[in-house]
C-alpha cells in the first residue's frame, strides 16, 4: 500500500528542473524539485556526471518527503553549459519518467548497453598484467573487446567487459563456449594468490535493464571488501578526511569529508552512501581549486541515524575506499587508432613486457569503429614510470596514437634494448597502428 501510494504521489507531482545561466557567474545552475525517495540524489548526479559535467557546489534537501536539490556545474574546461541540446537533454531526462527507480539503469557509465554483447563481470586480487592476461585469453576464444572498465584497489581487482563473437559481431550464446570463457578467466583469476576470497565471475547479456557500470564496479569492489587494508597500506597521510559524528539534537549522523577534488569525486561517495543503504537529507558540497569539502546529514533507510562505533568506522572505511578508487596523481597513456580483433591484448602486453602495471582502464570502441582506450599506469612498484620507458613503448605501438598526461620521472641513462624490446618491435611492424 505504502508502495502505491508512493507512486501516486510522484504522479501527482512530477520532477520540475529550473535550468538558469544567468543567476551564477561562473557556473550554470540546476534546480530539481521532486517526490523524494531512495536513490533519486544518485540518479540526478548519475544524469550530470555522464554528461562529463563538473559539480562545483551543491545543495541537498530531502525531509518531509520532498526532494529539493541544487547543483553549480562546469563543463571540463571551467565554462557554463551553453549547448543546447546539452540542456534539453538535463531537463527532460531530469523531469520525466527517466528519474524513476528503473530510468537509469541503461547508462554504463556513459556506454549504453548493447543485446549484440555479451557482459562479463570479473573480481579477484589484483597483480602485474592481470589485463593483459585476461584480454590475451579473450583474444585467444576469439572474443572481441568493444568496451571495458577495470579498477584495482587495496590488491582487488574488478572489471566489467563487454565482448562480441570475433566471427559475427554478435553477443555469444553457445553455452559450452561460455563454459569454456569462464573456466579460462577462472584460472587466469586464481593466478598463485590465495590471499583475498575466491575470485567471482559471471557472464550474462546486458540488454538495456544492465546497472550503470561505474556503480556496479563500486558494488563489486564493496563485495571483494577492497575497504579492509593490508598492513602494509594503513599509512594515513594520503587518505581522504572522513569523519563521522552524532547530531544528537536532530537525530542525525553527520559526513564530512575533505578530500582532492576530481571529476565524479560526488557520484562516487554518494554511489557508497546509498548501497550501503543511507538516506542524504541534507548536503552540501563545495570545491575550490584543489580541495573538495562535503558535508551529509545521514540516516539509514529505516530512519534511524548510526547505532554504534563499529558501524561509523565501517562508513569511513568505505567512503575512503570509494574516493581512492578513482583518485590518481600518476601517469595516464590514452591510446587513440583503428580498432581492430587483438589490440587490447596487443596493447597490454607491450606494457607488461616494459614494466608497467595498469592501475585502471576505460575501453571505449566508437560507433565508427575507432578504438579509445585510456590506461592509469605505474611501474610494477607503484611508482612513477620512466621517460624512456614510455619512449619505447611509443616506438613499439606508434609515436601518434599514444598521449601521455601526467609527470614522467627521469633516467640518466638510456636502458639497452634486450631481445624482448627488439622481438616486439618486429611483431608491430606487421600490424596496423598507424592513424
Amino acid at each position: 500500500m505504502d508502495d502505491e501510494y508512493s507512486k501516486l504521489i510522484r504522479r501527482m507531482n512530477p520532477p520540475r528542473v529550473v535550468i538558469d545561466n544567468d543567476y551564477c557567474g561562473y557556473a550554470t545552475v540546476i534546480e530539481v524539485d521532486s517526490a523524494n525517495r531512495h536513490g533519486i540524489l544518485l540518479q540526478v548526479v548519475q544524469v550530470l556526471t555522464d554528461l562529463n559535467l563538473i559539480i562545483t557546489k551543491a545543495y541537498i534537501s530531502s525531509d518531509v518527503g520532498w526532494f529539493m536539490d541544487v547543483f553549480n556545474v562546469t563543463d571540463n574546461d571551467g565554462n557554463k553549459i551553453r549547448d543546447e541540446k546539452i540542456l534539453t537533454y538535463i531537463q527532460k531526462t531530469l523531469e520525466t519518467e527517466a528519474c524513476s527507480s528503473n530510468s537509469l539503469k541503461g547508462l554504463a557509465g556513459g556506454v549504453m548497453p548493447s543485446k549484440e554483447d555479451t557482459s562479463i563481470e570479473l573480481t579477484g586480487s589484483d597483480r602485474p598484467g592481470l589485463l593483459s592476461e585476461v584480454s590475451a585469453v579473450l583474444t585467444d576464444l576469439r572474443c572481441n573487446v568493444v568496451n571495458a572498465e577495470i579498477w584495482t584497489h587495496n590488491a582487488r581487482a574488478a572489471a566489467v567487459i563487454h565482448v562480441t563473437d570475433q566471427a559475427t559481431g554478435r553477443s555469444i550464446e553457445d553455452a559450452k563456449r561460455l563454459s569454456m570463457i569462464k573456466k579460462r578467466l577462472g584460472n587466469v583469476l586464481k593466478g598463485n594468490n590465495s590471499s583475498f576470497r575466491a575470485p567471482k565471475m559471471t557472464i550474462s547479456s546486458p540488454g538495456p535493464g544492465a546497472m550503470h557500470r561505474e556503480r556496479r564496479l563500486h558494488q563489486m569492489m564493496f563485495a571483494a571488501r577492497d575497504f579492509e587494508r593490508l598492513e602494509y597500506a594503513k599509512d594515513i597521510s594520503s587518505r581522504p578526511h572522513v569523519t563521522v559524528l552524532d547530531c544528537r539534537d536532530r537525530d542525525y549522523t553527520v559526513v564530512t569529508i575533505r578530500s582532492r577534488d576530481r571529476p565524479k569525486l560526488l557520484f562516487d561517495t554518494v554511489c557508497a552512501l546509498t548501497d550501503m543503504q543511507y538516506v542524504v537529507f541534507h548536503g552540501t558540497v563545495i570545491t575550490g581549486r584543489m580541495e573538495a569539502y562535503q558535508e551529509h546529514y545521514i540516516r539509514h533507510v529505516d530512519g534511524l541515524p548510526l547505532s554504534s562505533e563499529a558501524e561509523r568506522q565501517r562508513v569511513t572505511e568505505c567512503l575512503e575506499a570509494a574516493i581512492e578508487r578513482r583518485a590518481w596523481e600518476g601517469l595516464v597513456l590514452e591510446l587513440s587508432t583503428e580498432d581492430r580483433f587483438g589490440l587490447l591484448s596487443d596493447i597490454t602486453r607491450v606494457f607488461r613486457e616494459n614494466g608497467l602495471c595498469i592501475k585502471r582502464a576505460e575501453i571505449t570502441t566508437t560507433k565508427c569503429g575507432k578504438a579509445k582506450d585510456t590506461f592509469f599506469v605505474s611501474d610494477v612498484s607503484g611508482n612513477s614510470v620512466d621517460s624512456k620507458t614510455i619512449d619505447m613503448i611509443r616506438q613499439q605501438i606508434g609515436q601518434t596514437i599514444l598521449r601521455v598526461k601526467g609527470n614522467l620521472s627521469f633516467s640518466p641513462t638510456l636502458p639497452q634494448e634486450g631481445a624482448r624490446s627488439f622481438l616486439f618491435g618486429n611483431l608491430f611492424k606487421g600490424r596496423t597502428f598507424q592513424t
